[in-house]
């Protein structure tokens, strides 16, 4: 029997911790070659498009694929699961808030393996969804004390610090000018629609360690290129992909700031097989554009706590088979 599991089920099994674990699974698996991961492509039609991106994880016996449209403002998420032993379908299950918060732990995986271990300060740039689980898994896996916030609309930011404020036990406080958010914090993680960077990259303070989760279309830009001059370390979570839809890593390579080969995956250094960051002072920078990898490993951590759990709608299909 397939389960349907829907944006309740999920919210309602579906933590930070969870979602970290899962995720550095993920990138266990890919940098052991256990895992399967394939680039995200879209179909594009006249109202809108179609985002596809699969996977497989035989070390956890799933695989599958997240399918999304964004027509006009909407998007849907949906991920069907698939046993990797049978190829049978397991579930389905609605995706929005499990994309938001894969996201947000793949940048608190990279920073745990990035910034300095004492880091206790956050500038965060971008006051919407997806940023709120950016907040969340950084302060989740450093010892963040205080939060500089920053967006264009000074209404969105105390809105959202007034919202986040009781999730985190560190102090948000919303900053007016991106100079305030990027200059001397020991973590920056950015996740808005800009098409031109966010700060500037002579802001930073060494040891600085960067989450540019925004970027991931070719009209999209966070990052100036002095930020990839200075930055010791640069990881992204696929290089293959950040080829095709990068705009931060693109640009930077267009305006000779940067060579592919300077990049690495995050994966690489979560498996031990390339150094991370090697000195206090290092910059370092990761390139999150989001892999289906992620998607999967999650999913099937939600789908087993929540057949434990009873939760979900069981669905008649392919009984004759």
């Amino acid at each position: 029997m397939v389960t349907l599991l829907t944006e309740r089920d999920v919210r309602s099994v579906l933590t930070m911790e969870l979602a970290l674990t899962a995720v550095e699974a993920a990138f266990q698996g890919l940098a052991s070659g256990s895992a399967t991961n394939l680039s995200r492509r879209r179909v594009a039609v006249p109202g809108g498009l179609l985002h596809l991106m699969a996977s497989a994880l035989p070390d956890l016996h799933v695989l599958g694929l997240k399918a999304y449209t964004t027509f006009g403002g909407q998007t849907d998420f949906l991920v069907p699961l698939y046993n990797s032993d049978t190829g049978r379908l397991l579930a389905l299950i609605e995706a929005d808030w499990l994309g938001r918060v894969r996201t947000g732990a793949a940048s608190g995986v990279a920073t745990k393996y990035l910034a300095r271990p004492e880091a206790r300060t956050l500038g965060l740039f971008g006051t919407g969804g997806q940023a709120a689980t950016q907040l969340l898994a950084i302060c989740a896996v450093r010892p963040i004390e205080r939060v500089q916030v920053y967006s264009r609309d000074p209404e969105r930011r105390a809105a959202f610090v007034a919202a986040m404020q009781p999730q985190v036990g560190a102090t948000l406080v919303p900053v007016d000018h991106p100079r305030a958010a990027a200059e001397g914090v020991d973590v920056i993680a950015t996740m808005t629609s800009s098409a031109q960077p966010v700060f500037e990259g002579a802001w930073l303070s060494p040891g600085t360690h960067i989450n540019a989760a925004g970027s991931n279309h070719l009209r999209r830009r966070e990052l100036d290129a002095q930020t990839f001059q200075r930055a010791a370390c640069i990881a992204a979570d696929s290089v293959e992909q950040s080829k095709l839809e990068s705009g931060d890593l693109m640009a930077a390579v267009a305006e000779g700031a940067l060579a592919w080969e300077r990049v690495t995956e995050l994966a690489d250094i979560v498996g031990g097989r390339r150094p991370g960051r090697t000195a206090a002072g290092d910059l370092t920078v990761f390139e999150s554009h989001g892999l289906s990898v992620w998607d999967i490993a999650t999913a099937a951590a939600v789908y087993t706590l929540a057949l434990e759990r009873g939760l979900g709608r069981p669905l008649p299909l392919f009984e004759g088979q």
